[in-house]
């Protein structure tokens, strides 16, 4: 018997990789992994054809324009990628009979809440990345009622460009470090959300909608950057600064802490503290200073 086939986009991401590593262990899958190469996210028609050729099972959908400051100036490709190329995807799932789980952000909020945000929460991006996922949200769901959507938020990982190993070179480069210390969120270690992908893909009965997914705690990036700086030993000083000291072409949510009590409940999903995955992601690094 033919296995079930599950096709991911952005295979060479930080998720993407994580997923090729997790996927070792589920053999009854046939995983099919494309990159920008294969499937050019810039050109719906081709994302179409991809979905109908490999005509899979499942669709994890990884694959984004994630250039936050510069979609600001690119904001048409920006909405092509994370919009068009979604719902060209999410359509094409639907007409092969496939269920489609879609990797969202933090970033449709406009980080004004002082609580943990709930999927039912008003959305309202601030910046055009934001607003060109939220439109990839809303025509995944809309092209394929069979769509997961799982919202995320500082994503990181042993593989790709992150938060973590920018942390750890710069601290071997610099005299000192200054990170931003009034925005609060939780860390994703790109590992576990994986892992909780294929526990959906897996799961007894799946149940489509919106999803929220981080790790579990709330720090700000400077706590973060000196629990980076702790496991591996570095001398290097860090001190914090406010976002208004740090101005970038795109606003950045102020708060992006995520409530997962929806996936917890919904698919029996246990969520690691944050510094259980950064333990785990710098061992993998192997960092020496």
């Amino acid at each position: 018997m033919a296995k079930e086939k599950i096709l991911v986009t952005g295979a060479g991401g930080q998720l993407g990789s994580e997923l090729q590593v997790a996927g070792k262990a589920y053999p009854q899958f046939d995983f099919v992994f494309v990159d920008k190469d294969e499937m050019p996210l810039d050109q719906p028609e081709m994302v179409r054809s991809v979905v109908e050729e490999v005509r899979p099972s499942w669709c994890i959908s990884c694959g984004a324009y994630t250039a936050v400051d510069k979609a600001e100036t690119e904001k048409d490709l920006a909405f092509v990628i994370n919009g068009d190329a979604v719902g060209a995807m999410s359509a094409a799932c639907k007409a092969v009979g496939a269920k489609m789980i879609h990797i969202s952000t933090d970033y449709v909020f406009d980080g004004e809440s002082a609580i943990p945000l709930k999927e039912t929460d008003p959305t309202g991006p601030i910046n055009v990345y934001g607003a060109s996922k939220l439109k990839g949200e809303q025509l995944a769901l809309q092209n394929n009622p069979d769509t997961v959507v799982i919202r995320t938020a500082w994503v990181y990982s042993e593989f790709g460009h992150n938060f973590v190993k920018t942390m750890i070179r710069l601290m071997k480069e610099k005299p000192s470090l200054t990170v931003i210390d009034d925005q609060i969120g939780s860390p994703t270690y790109a590992a576990d959300l994986a892992d909780t992908i294929l526990k959906i893909v897996t799961a007894p009965r799946f149940v489509p909608g919106i999803y929220h997914y981080s790790n579990e705690g709330q720090i700000s990036w400077y706590e973060f950057a000196l629990a980076i700086k702790e496991l591996i030993g570095s001398p290097c000083p860090v001190n914090p600064i406010a976002t208004a000291q740090y101005p970038t072409p795109a606003k950045r949510p102020h708060y992006s802490l995520l409530d997962k009590s929806l996936i917890k409940k919904t698919y029996g999903i246990e969520v690691p503290d944050w510094r259980k995955g950064l333990i785990t992601c710098v061992g993998k690094l192997q960092v020496s200073i």
